[in-house]
């Protein structure tokens, strides 16, 4: 004889799922040390978390409250094109610089928390670089600037 289950026991089962899946650690991405190099010579570092699978490009900097100074999140595309991102369940105020194939800061953009306009590049580039906001002016880093490719 199969044993009907009560509306109140599923929904306290989905409840306790949801629970549970809600504590799992985020996923943990790969890291690698990114050096910036200015127009005129000096150098910056930023430990940036690798976005290389359309999975982890999609869901980026999301829900996280607290990005610490001299990091960040670089996506790493397959080709380069014409890119856009939005600041969709991201609480955090970010700064993100479009680069392109050849490690070439091509733009930078301020992004506001949970704005759903699209902030696009003006070029095709192959990187994107977010860092908390105001991190790229606070450190003199500027469109025409370059990153290491060495990740």
């Amino acid at each position: 004889m199969i044993k009907m289950i009560s509306k109140k026991k599923i929904f306290a089962l989905i409840i306790s799922l949801f629970i549970f899946c809600s504590i799992l650690p985020a996923k943990t991405l790969k890291k690698s040390l990114i050096t910036i190099t200015r127009q005129d010579g000096s150098s910056i570092d930023c430990i940036a978390e690798l976005a290389e699978k359309a999975e982890d490009r999609n869901h980026g900097l999301m829900n996280r409250k607290n990005i610490p100074d001299g990091t960040g999140m670089l996506f790493i595309f397959e080709n380069e094109q014409i890119h856009s991102f939005w600041m969709k369940n991201t609480p955090h105020p970010l700064s993100i610089a479009y680069i392109d194939s050849r490690g070439k800061i091509r733009n930078i953009y301020d992004m506001t928390p949970f704005s759903l306009s699209s902030i696009v590049s003006t070029v095709s580039c192959r990187y994107a670089l977010e860092v908390p906001q105001g991190w790229f002016k606070k450190n003199g880093i500027t469109t025409g600037d370059s990153i290491s490719l060495n990740f």
